[in-house]
């Protein structure tokens, strides 16, 4: 299912990555791609505002993963910027793929470097445009996430929708 969305501003970029992350759950990849400056980590900051809403989130371009704690009732979140990384290989003999569908989320900017190892399960962010506006497509497979929580996820984003 892909879902096709605009934001007009960083406010909605933000709260177009908030709406998204009321569905998710533990064990979830958020996949981003999008040129530079396009607001991938800018949507990683409406993911983060609530999972981990203390969370101070920046870019990881050169830790490669931040890590943030969720509230009580939530799980933490794992941040990668792979922009760095050669590819698969290099993710794989860092060690990091032991984040992937664990007990936290993981929301990945560049992912496009490492999609080789994403699973089915992954919801995938393409952001595009330059200036204020942004076209923001979302895809998933529906039947690897279910029915419902694809129901969930088309909700929670409709407002946005293009």
């Amino acid at each position: 299912m892909k879902i096709c969305l605009v934001s007009q501003n960083y406010d909605e970029t933000v709260a177009i990555g908030a709406s998204l992350a009321t569905t998710l759950q533990s064990g979830d990849v958020v996949a981003l791609d999008g040129d530079l400056g396009a607001g991938k980590t800018v949507f990683a900051k409406g993911i983060a505002s609530i999972i981990a809403p203390e969370a101070f989130v920046s870019s990881p371009t050169f830790t490669i993963v931040n890590e943030y704690v969720g509230q009580a009732n939530k799980f933490p979140l794992y941040h990668f910027d792979t922009y760095r990384l050669t590819g698969v290989e290099d993710f794989l003999n860092s060690g990091l793929e032991e984040y992937l569908y664990s007990d936290g989320i993981c929301v990945i900017e560049w992912s496009s470097i490492i999609e080789d190892i994403l699973g089915e399960k992954t919801i995938k962010v393409q952001i595009l445009g330059t200036g204020d506006t942004r076209r923001i497509n979302i895809e998933f497979d529906e039947e690897a996430i279910s029915k419902e929580r694809a129901i969930r996820i088309t909700k929670a984003l409709e407002a946005f929708a293009s």
